[in-house]
Order: structure tokens, then C-alpha cells, then sequence
């Protein structure tokens, strides 16, 4: 935009300036022409009162001679037929053809006629015997343009000085433009950054005035719908204490054995997860993008610990269920929480989405940067993957929100990966969820090959896990 108004204004400055200052030139040129062939003329004419009182040479050399011109040798005079023998008197220096000077004597009135070097003024005399002798003054070419040159550096002089001044003026408005418009720019930028306190100045034009202070109320807007939302997350996560409370001290009650721990185990995580939620929303930074460096958890540490807490569901529907590559330590930049919500997330799927006795498996691949963990079924398969990774698609069925999906895939998108949804080596549905290990990848596979080879390496994986006797 600056650069843009800096143009335009050198564009038209530039117009301006050639619209004025040609015709001045050209004004000032024919007004040095006039000048030196009115100077020529004074000249000829204070040959005429010599001319009236006498025809003779020598009298008309001296006539020349006291003139400035006739002495450099400028003028001329032609008088036909005054000489002793009625042959013509030509007395200084001619220059022009004689049928210029005939023409001139015809004609009765002052003409000009090129000649070598510059111009010939000629001047017609009327003589007391009826003759007309014709006066000649020769006009310089330079004598023409004297000062010309001057006068066009002069006008070319302030040509400049007027485009050079449009420029910085121009320069100086864009600068009084640009500068509000990107610091609006950078606000929006900071602003979806999540720096939810970044305001503008209301500065500049008024138009830009008006952007800044809509922006500032949108801000300020923003920070309040999260606020409600975050305190509405905080009651409604509150809310839910009441009837947790009540599970822990029934699942108090009854006594020993594997199944009493894990339902202690499990309303202990769901009281510890409604603790983290109102955490969560009573913090006012946006929301988390990936992990610190340093942070994280071990993978196969996880999955075995929740692998082993759905066993005993798994175990009651006669599903089989089977873990490979979790066999060593598989450390994620992700939080332990967050990878454990996306594994629950994942498997509770399973369980809700495919029939009693159905197989599933849960499989860890290690890359250079990125780590795969990935859970198959044996069941119906997902007709619509792209759908089912919409957030909240499947919220219209029976005891589902909708979110299990998108839980995992923002734990993928917060270390720089993704999640692809399709058909699996047991017959069934296959997610796939990659974490990037150092941030890299930007969500798609690092190349072809690579993809083959994991899928290829994946397949012959699970090929000898599942014909392995139980």
C-alpha cells in the first residue's frame, strides 16, 4: 500500500510537471528567437534614415560601420540601380540569394530567409526616386537561442525538486496508512496466537480508527465468551463431584477381589480427570500447543496399564485383545493424561461400536521421527472414515458425543501429527494415530517409501501375532 501511493503520486507529479514545464520551454524559446530578430530589426531600421538622404557608397559604409551590427559584419544593403553606370550598390555583407531579396521588394514588408548559420532578416526601403533597396540582418543561430538552455535546466531544476517532494510527502502519508494497518495485522496474528490480551492503538485514519476499535471490542469479546465457557466447564465438572463421591464410597463397599479394585481404580482416574478438567478451565492460557521440551511419557507404558485395566471388560465379552511392540520403552511428547484419554478414548470405540467377541489389538511402530500406535478391530469396518474423524459426528448416537476421535486426534495435532482412519489386517477398522517426535512432519508422511514400508512391515507384524498360539 505505501509502495502503491508512492507510485501513483510519482505518476502524476510526473504528468504535471511535463503538462507545465514543456510548453514553458518551449514558450521561452520562441521569446529568445523573437528578441534577437527584434534586435536585428532595430539594426536594419537605423540603416533607413541613411538610406533616405543618400545612395552613395561611402556614405553607406559609414552609415554600417556606426551600428554594431554592420561593424561585425551583420548587415547588408542592396540598392538596384544607384550606381554610376545604373548597376547595383551592394555595400556590407549579403547573405541571402537575391530572389530572397527580390521577393522582399515586392512583397513591400519585412521577411526571413534561412541562411547558413542562422537566419537573414530583410528589410524593404522606399527611396526618394521610387527604388526600394532591401536592408539585410544576418541573426546567429546561437544569437537565436541564447539562454534557452538555461532557461530548460532551470524548469528541469524544479521538475525535480516537485517529484522528489511528491515522493516523500507520499512516503510519509503511506508510512501514516501502513503503520496502524500492521499493527492491527500483527494483533490479529497475536490475537489467534492466543495472547487474548493483545489490543490495538486507535490511531491513524478514521477508517483505520474504526477497524481498531472493532477489534478491540471483538478482543475484548473473545475474553469474555472464554471466561463463561471456562466457568461453565468449571460448574458443570463441579457438579459432578456429588454423584462421584457416592461411587467411591459404594465401590468401598464391596470388599475385595479383582473386580472391586478396578472399579475403585476407575472412580478414582474418573475423579482425578474431573479434577484436571476444572484445573483446566480455571486457567486463563489458551489452549496447549505441543509439548515442552522434556515432557512426556513412555508409550508402551500406557498402553500395557490400559491394556491391562480393559482386559477384565474384554475378558467378560470374549473379546480377544492383543499388544505388539510395547515390549520397550517408547517415549512420546505427549502428557501422560492426554495419551491416556486418547487410548480409553480409542478402546471404549471398540467396545461401543462393534459386537461382543469381536478381536482387537493395539500396535506400536517406531520411526525416526515419529512414533505410530495404531488400533484395530475385527469388526464391521467404518463405511465413512473422513466423516467419523468430524468432530462430533457420531453425537447422534445412543451413549456416544461424538468426541472420542477428535480426543485423539488433537493429542496427534498437538506434537505436530494426525490421525487416518481405515481398514485394518483383522477385517475391521484401523486408527491410526502418529506423534511426531520433535514437532516435524506437519501432519503428513515424511515420503512414499516410507509409508510402504511401514504398512508393509506393519501387515507381516500382525500377520504373526494373530496365527501365534494363545
Amino acid at each position: 500500500m505505501r509502495w502503491a501511493l508512492v507510485r501513483v503520486c510519482l505518476a502524476v507529479t510526473a504528468m504535471v510537471v511535463i503538462a507545465f514545464a514543456v510548453p514553458l520551454g518551449l514558450v521561452v524559446q520562441e521569446m529568445a528567437r523573437d528578441r534577437a530578430f527584434t534586435n536585428a530589426e532595430r539594426q536594419a531600421a537605423a540603416i533607413g534614415p541613411a538610406l533616405t538622404v543618400t545612395t552613395e557608397r561611402s556614405a553607406l559604409e559609414k552609415a554600417l560601420a556606426a551600428t554594431g551590427s554592420g561593424a561585425r559584419g551583420r548587415i547588408g544593403v542592396h540598392v538596384p540601380g544607384a550606381g554610376a553606370q545604373g548597376d547595383d550598390v551592394r555595400v556590407g555583407t549579403l547573405r541571402s540569394a537575391p530572389r530572397d531579396q527580390e521577393a522582399a521588394r515586392r512583397n513591400g514588408r519585412t521577411t526571413r530567409a534561412g541562411v547558413p548559420g542562422g537566419w537573414a532578416l530583410l528589410q524593404p526601403v522606399l527611396l526618394g526616386s521610387g527604388a526600394v533597396a532591401v536592408v539585410e540582418a544576418f541573426v546567429p543561430a546561437a544569437e537565436a537561442t541564447r539562454g534557452v538552455t538555461a532557461a530548460w535546466l532551470a524548469l528541469a531544476g524544479v521538475g525535480a525538486a516537485l517529484v522528489v517532494g511528491s515522493v516523500a510527502v507520499a512516503d510519509r502519508l503511506g508510512t501514516r496508512l501502513v503503520g496502524p494497518a500492521r499493527r492491527l495485522a500483527a494483533a490479529a496474528h497475536e490475537l489467534g496466537g492466543g495472547r487474548l490480551g493483545t489490543r490495538v492503538p486507535e490511531e491513524g485514519p478514521v477508517e483505520l480508527r474504526s477497524a481498531a476499535v472493532a477489534f478491540n471490542a471483538m478482543a475484548g469479546q473473545v475474553v469474555r465468551l472464554l471466561e463463561n465457557e471456562r466457568e461453565l466447564a468449571a460448574d458443570l465438572s463441579h457438579r459432578l463431584r456429588t454423584p462421584l463421591t457416592v461411587l467411591r464410597l459404594n465401590a468401598a463397599s464391596l470388599g475385595g477381589g479383582p473386580a472391586a479394585d478396578q472399579t475403585r481404580s476407575a472412580v478414582e482416574q474418573l475423579e482425578r480427570a474431573v479434577d484436571a478438567i476444572i484445573r483446566t478451565a480455571r486457567e486463563t492460557r489458551p489452549a496447549a500447543g505441543p509439548a515442552a521440551a522434556g515432557a512426556g511419557c513412555d508409550a508402551s507404558e500406557v498402553i500395557r496399564e490400559r491394556m491391562a485395566f480393559w482386559s477384565a471388560l474384554a475378558e467378560d465379552e470374549g473379546r480377544a485383545a492383543r499388544t505388539a511392540g510395547v515390549d520397550r520403552p517408547v517415549h512420546v511428547p505427549v502428557a501422560r493424561s492426554e495419551l491416556t484419554a486418547a487410548l480409553d478414548a480409542l478402546l471404549g470405540n471398540v467396545f461401543r461400536h462393534t459386537p461382543e467377541g469381536t478381536a482387537f489389538a493395539v500396535d506400536v511402530h517406531r520411526a525416526d521421527e515419529a512414533v505410530i500406535v495404531l488400533v484395530s478391530d475385527a469388526g464391521h469396518g467404518i463405511a465413512d472414515p473422513q466423516a467419523a474423524l468430524a468432530r462430533g459426528n457420531s453425537g447422534a448416537q445412543d451413549g456416544s458425543t461424538g468426541l472420542g476421535l477428535d480426543i485423539a486426534r488433537r493429542v496427534a495435532e498437538s506434537t505436530g501429527g494426525d490421525v487416518r482412519v481405515g481398514p485394518s489386517v483383522l477385517g475391521g477398522a484401523e486408527i491410526r494415530v502418529r506423534l511426531c517426535l520433535h514437532g516435524a512432519g506437519g501432519g503428513r508422511e515424511t515420503g512414499r517409501g516410507h509409508r510402504r514400508s511401514m504398512r508393509s512391515r506393519r501387515r507381516a507384524r500382525r500377520r504373526h501375532l494373530w496365527r501365534s498360539p494363545n
